[in-house]
């Protein structure tokens, strides 16, 4: 567990990530990382929940009409 402070940064707030969290998250300078609501509170992630939402329905659509797919594919 990391306790981190509030910090001052130009004319917002931010926090300032540790080396370790950075890694975990495969993450680095230009990155895009993604906070998102959790049950015990929120969560940080380096994948993109809409993203990984709209995969799972594209891939639930192409086994439902995979025949469909492949005929349209020849």
């Amino acid at each position: 567990m990391h306790a981190l402070k509030i910090v001052q940064m130009g004319n917002s707030l931010g926090v300032v990530l540790p080396k370790d969290v950075l890694a975990q998250l495969r993450a680095g300078k230009g990155d895009t990382i993604y906070l998102t609501s959790a049950p015990d509170g929120v969560r940080l992630t380096p994948f993109n929940p809409r993203f990984a939402e709209q995969m799972r329905i594209a891939e639930d659509v192409m086994k439902r009409r995979r025949n469909a797919l492949r005929a349209l594919a020849e």
